[in-house]
């Protein structure tokens, strides 16, 4: 089967309702915290994507075991380090650094060595920001470059840290909390702020976890070796899958569209401030307080008019996933868009700083780039006629996404390649385009 798509027509207006799936951050924070706690825990609506599948097969090769039953995933516990590792274990995190850099923060115990690999992109990224701290708490890490292949090995004599984490990753953030978790003491964390469903998990599971905030940081607590009890968990919808779609309205014309029941958790929802900001007027309705996570449904509606903006850098953690799609939006904003510290963005499953560069100007945008800050001088009357064919730099699926929301709402006739790379994070994304009215082959 073609792994690719074409498209050659606009979207027509439209107004409907949709669920997008579910988020992809509580999902792996979830399943391995059900690995940890004692006893069998049920999850349900979980994201069947390869990041949360893979996250699956690796609890089950540290000796958790879970079976499926309807949309409920029954995960049996044994406690803190109650993993039963064999010798010779190889973990695969395929494309997820998420799964890798929280999946050694659960390891810093292990009597086993085990080796953690990844796929081609995964394994060009750089670890250093986990492999220090770790090595800190005690544990052994042995690798190349900071980069996967990494092999550990545990410790019975870890000792707690205070550590500054300066970057705004929650990756790190949650990797230093996994790692307390099986700690003798108190851990400290500095933190720049970041998303934070793993501290609202612990505290929903009445661990022992505090966090003070600060101006400038914030300051968590972690008290080791807590034992905590099963649970039940039903995961909410995905702010960055439901990103796309709020982006198709926005640009589409004469279109409304409601995403019912997403997670709109203040450290995720950049993009609506941002988007706002630029004239939007993206409501939340139906809020929901869940297990410590706010939920809503979202309204969006076509806006002919939208003005550029120079986006805070505060607002960068809590959007850094969804920029590719923001940028678009300034593409057809009027005026000139400017964002700045941006490097993070490099950091994910490809170079997608520069990678964004290189999009706009294949559509005709302009922009400026200075080291991590660029400047996007948007056209409203931005209408696309010409052929395109992206292969050269996917592999990302939200790459794929952004094409395919491109192709829609400005034109042209696109051959998109790499379709499978959407069931990294959002394997119903094309069935719900289809359902909106999207034509493609």
């Amino acid at each position: 089967m073609a792994n690719h798509i074409s498209i050659s027509q606009k979207l027509s207006s439209f107004n409907k309702k949709i669920y997008v799936s579910s988020d992809k951050s509580i999902s792996i924070r979830s399943v391995l915290l059900a690995s940890q706690a004692v006893g069998i825990s049920k999850i349900s609506n979980l994201l069947e994507s390869e990041d949360v599948l893979n996250t699956l097969k690796t609890i089950k090769k540290l000796g958790i075991n879970y079976e499926k039953r309807g949309n409920i995933y029954y995960i049996e516990g044994f406690g803190l380090n109650g993993f039963n590792i064999k010798k010779k274990t190889i973990l695969n995190a395929g494309n997820s650094g998420t799964l890798a850099r929280l999946i050694l923060g659960l390891l810093v115990k292990s009597k086993t060595q085990v080796k953690l690999i990844g796929d081609k992109s995964l394994s060009k990224r750089d670890f250093s920001r986990v492999i220090k701290p770790l090595r800190m708490f005690g544990a052994n890490l042995k690798s190349k470059n900071n980069m996967l292949p990494i092999t550990i090995l545990g410790t019975n004599y870890l000792r707690p840290v205070k550590y500054k984490e300066n970057i705004g990753s929650a990756q790190v953030k949650t990797c230093i909390i996994f790692s307390a978790l099986n700690t003798p003491g108190i851990t400290e964390i500095y933190s720049k702020s970041s998303r934070n469903h793993t501290e609202l998990m612990l505290k929903f599971l009445n661990y022992p976890i505090k966090v003070i905030k600060k101006p400038e940081y914030e300051k968590i607590i972690v008290e080791g070796l807590k034992q905590f009890k099963s649970f039940d968990y039903s995961v909410p919808g995905d702010i960055s899958s439901a990103s796309f779609f709020i982006v198709l309205t926005l640009l589409s014309n004469n279109s409304k569209l409601v995403i019912e029941k997403v997670n709109v958790n203040k450290s995720r929802i950049g993009i609506i401030y941002i988007l706002n900001k630029m004239g939007a007027e993206i409501k939340l309705k139906n809020k929901k307080i869940y297990n410590g996570e706010e939920t809503a449904d979202i309204y969006v509606k076509s806006k002919n008019n939208l003005n550029a903006i120079n986006c805070p850098s505060k607002l960068n953690s809590s959007a850094i996933d969804e920029f590719l799609i923001i940028f678009l939006v300034a593409a057809k904003a009027k005026g000139v868009s400017k964002f700045r510290d941006l490097g993070e963005m490099n950091k994910k499953e490809s170079k997608r700083l520069d990678l964004a560069v290189k999009f706009l100007k294949l559509i005709g945008i302009k922009v400026e780039r200075f080291k991590d800050n660029i400047k996007i001088y948007g056209d409203p009357n931005l209408i696309l006629s010409k052929n395109f064919e992206m292969k050269n730099f996917l592999k990302d699926h939200r790459i794929f996404f952004l094409c395919c929301i491109t192709a829609l709402t400005l034109g042209g006739k696109w051959k998109i390649n790499d379709k499978d790379s959407i069931n990294t994070s959002f394997p119903e994304f094309l069935k719900i385009l289809k359902k909106i009215g999207a034509k493609f082959s």
